[in-house]
């Protein structure tokens, strides 16, 4: 039976036209529907507005009869891109088109929609299968650096002890703010397509942020000045920043970088000499073995489909480590501030104790390196030589 839209006095200028596309969406393919009404002009407007939704129209008996043909209006030959829920098949596309632009997945984008540049528009290079889970678990723990630390209780050390803090905060911040700007960069150049990933990224970029914020305030909040930036730690951060490939500044930086920055934060947590250190160094360690886990993620899932990569990952490291053979390595006032953080005291065997926990930070640095290489498919000899060549700035 033929659907009847009778639109009385409401003409399609007043949203009669809402009651006729609610019945053509109802029809199926080639039914018709039969609209008439009393507002002046109707069929004139009826005739104008057909045509822009793609319907056929005919009058019958003084009746307008409207046709669907298709998909109405902006939907027909719209494209639908791929399915919000990720664990669907065929829900993320390998390359999503460019056309796409900021559509949501699972959006019917309209034929003739813009163009735009996605330099990061390949699933195999930027995907991993455990980016929702890692999103989902980074935004349920994020923590406000105002309330998560007391700051209240102000730290009455030594001055030699809060000099070492400062300075080991000093090192922090600018080893974070690297870590922010890198994933920030990739985050604007990754498809929308793949919206896991940049929401990965981007809540990373946010982790660092307030990494950056807790490590100041630790820095600032018995002394006013900062510690010692140097050229060294300048250099060994700006070959992160010059990276250009993905995968590549994923594997610098989150598999050796930030997964040796782990133990540093675990070992500022061990040792440090007040609550308010203790606490920046544990919730800032709990954000950072996120960013490992994912940087892990997707290099272990991109080197099983692209058989260059670890040749190129171990190119990277290379590189990178020619690049700085003549730098200066860690910032020697950082060692030395980790040294007495360790220690404690300046007494002899207080201070040969510290040294030992240094050299076996670095030890395990090597082997977290080491291990992480491994589950990326590097052999044990490789792995190991490929660790002793990263930077000796640690990030």
């Amino acid at each position: 039976m033929r659907r009847r839209v009778e639109l009385g006095s409401l003409g399609l200028d007043r949203g009669g036209h809402l009651l006729v596309l609610k019945a053509l969406r109802e029809a199926g393919e080639g039914e018709s529907v039969e609209v008439s009404g009393e507002a002046p002009a109707l069929d004139v407007h009826l005739r104008a507005w057909a045509r822009g939704v793609g319907c056929e129209i005919a009058v019958e008996e003084g009746r307008c009869v409207l046709t669907r043909r298709g998909a109405l209006g902006r939907r027909a030959g719209a494209e639908r891109a791929g399915a919000a829920d990720a664990r669907r098949e065929g829900a993320v596309v390998d390359r999503p088109p460019a056309s796409w632009g900021l559509a949501p997945r699972g959006a019917l984008v309209e034929a003739g929609s813009p163009e735009m540049d996605w330099p990061l528009a390949e699933r195999d290079i930027v995907w991993a299968d455990e980016a929702a889970r890692l999103y989902a678990q980074a935004a349920a723990a994020q923590w406000d650096p105002a309330t998560a630390i007391d700051w209240t209780r102000v730290p009455e050390l030594p001055a030699e002890i809060e000099d070492a803090v400062v300075q080991v905060m000093t090192y922090l911040i600018e080893n974070e703010t690297a870590a922010l700007v890198i994933p920030a960069r990739f985050a604007a150049r990754v498809h929308p397509h793949f919206r896991e990933i940049v929401q990965l990224l981007a809540i990373q970029a946010a982790d660092e942020a307030r990494h950056v914020e807790v490590f100041t305030r630790r820095a600032t909040l018995v002394r006013g000045e900062l510690g010692l930036s140097t050229a060294g730690g300048q250099a060994s951060l700006a070959t992160l920043l010059d990276e250009p490939d993905f995968a590549l500044a994923s594997f610098l930086l989150s598999v050796l970088g930030e997964g040796s920055f782990l133990h540093l934060l675990w070992f500022l947590r061990d040792h440090a000499p007040d609550p308010v250190t203790r606490d920046v160094a544990r919730l800032a360690a709990q954000d950072e073995a996120r960013h490992v886990a994912f940087g892990l993620a997707h290099l272990q899932r991109h080197v099983e489909r692209d058989g260059t990569l670890r040749a190129r990952l171990a190119k990277a490291v290379e590189r990178r480590h020619d690049a700085l053979r003549h730098a200066a390595g860690l910032n020697e006032e950082v060692f030395d501030a980790l040294v007495l953080l360790a220690a404690g005291s300046w007494a002899t065997e207080d201070i040969a104790r510290g040294y030992d926990a240094v050299q076996a930070l670095v030890a395990e640095m090597h082997e977290g390196r080491t291990g992480r290489l491994r589950r990326l498919g590097f052999p044990d000899e490789e792995a190991r030589a490929l660790s002793e060549l990263h930077t000796r700035n640690f990030m």
